[in-house]
C-alpha cells in the first residue's frame, strides 16, 4: 500500500545519506530507492519519503522533480506516482495475467446486461473481458473510451459502438481529456462498467490517474447503474484518489472473495458483491 507515514517495510535506501548533505552517489542511490518504492506501491507521499530517508521534504521534492523530468515517475501534489507510460509498458503482461479470473468476471457482468441496453465501457484489461463477454448480446449501444474494447466489439453487427474521441493515453488505447468528458455527458447509460486500481478503507474505488478518474466520474453521473469490475489484486492496496463514494457503486464483481471486514464495509455502504467462479 502507499506510504502514509506509518511504519512499513520498504526497499532499502542503500547508501542514501541520513541528512540533507548529499553526495552525488547518495542522491543517485536515494532516487533509485524512490523509484523502487513508487514502483512497488504505485504512489508515495513526500512526507513519508522524507521520514523514510531522514531528509527534508524539500530534498525529496527536488528528487521527485528530477525524476519527473527524466520521465521515470509522475509528480503529483504532495507526492509521486508511477508514470503512465512506465506502467503501460507492462500492458501485454497485464492482459495475459489472470485471464481465467477476468473472463469469469466478464461473464458475470454480462449476465447483468440485457439486449438493447445502453452502457459505458471504461478502460482496462478486466473491462476488456466484459467487452468479450457481451459480444453475444444484441441491440446494445456501447460508448467507450477504450480503443481496445471498441476493436473487440467492432465485428459485432448487433452492437452499436461509439468511441468518444479525446487524447490517446498509453498502450491500451485509453482516451482522456476535456473532449472525452464532454462527449460522455451527451449520453445516458443503463450501466457504467468501470475498472479500478485500488480500494480505500471504506470501500471506495480508487485509481492512480486523475485524468482517467475524471472520465469515470463523468460516466458514473450519466448512468443508472454502476458495475465495478476488478480482480483480487486490486484489493491489495489503495491508489492515489477516490473515483466515487462506495454508495455510488451498485455492483462490485471480482474473482475471489474479499476479506470479511471489507465485505462487511461494502455491504454496509449498500454495495452488492459477486464473486466469479474460476
Amino acid at each position: 500500500m502507499p506510504l502514509t507515514g506509518q511504519s512499513l517495510i520498504l526497499p532499502s535506501p542503500g547508501s542514501a545519506p541520513s541528512g540533507d548533505a548529499d553526495s552525488v552517489g547518495g542522491t543517485a542511490a536515494r532516487q533509485k530507492a524512490i523509484l523502487e518504492i513508487v514502483g512497488q506501491s504505485g504512489y508515495a507521499t513526500i512526507e513519508s519519503l522524507a521520514a523514510h530517508f531522514g531528509v527534508s521534504a524539500q530534498t525529496i521534492r527536488r528528487d521527485i522533480i528530477a525524476l519527473d523530468e527524466q520521465k521515470l515517475l509522475q509528480r503529483f501534489r504532495g507526492g509521486a506516482g508511477a508514470r503512465e507510460n512506465t506502467v503501460r509498458l507492462g500492458y501485454t503482461e497485464k492482459r495475459a495475467r489472470n485471464q481465467e479470473g477476468k473472463a469469469a468476471i466478464g461473464r458475470i457482468a454480462a449476465a447483468h446486461i440485457g439486449n438493447g441496453d445502453s452502457l459505458f465501457l471504461d478502460v482496462g484489461t478486466t473491462v476488456e473481458a466484459v467487452a468479450l463477454a457481451i459480444t453475444g448480446l444484441s441491440g446494445l449501444r456501447v460508448v467507450t473510451t477504450s480503443l481496445a474494447s471498441a476493436m473487440i466489439l467492432a465485428e459485432c453487427p448487433e452492437i452499436e459502438v461509439v468511441v468518444t474521441g479525446g487524447t490517446v493515453r498509453g498502450a491500451d488505447g485509453s482516451l482522456i481529456g476535456a473532449t472525452t468528458v464532454e462527449a460522455i455527458r451527451q449520453f445516458r447509460f443503463d450501466h457504467a462498467v468501470l475498472g479500478f486500481s485500488g480500494i480505500d478503507d471504506d470501500g471506495a474505488p480508487m485509481d492512480f490517474d486523475l485524468a482517467k478518474i475524471a472520465v469515470k466520474r463523468a460516466a458514473l453521473e450519466r448512468a443508472r447503474h454502476c458495475i465495478l469490475v476488478g480482480d483480487h489484486s486490486k484489493f491489495a492496496r489503495p491508489a492515489l484518489a477516490r473515483i466515487c463514494e462506495p454508495a455510488e457503486v451498485g455492483l462490485l464483481i471480482t474473482d475471489r472473495p474479499v476479506e470479511p471486514a471489507m465485505l462487511e464495509t461494502l455491504h454496509k455502504a449498500g454495495v452488492t458483491t459477486e464473486f466469479a467462479a474460476t
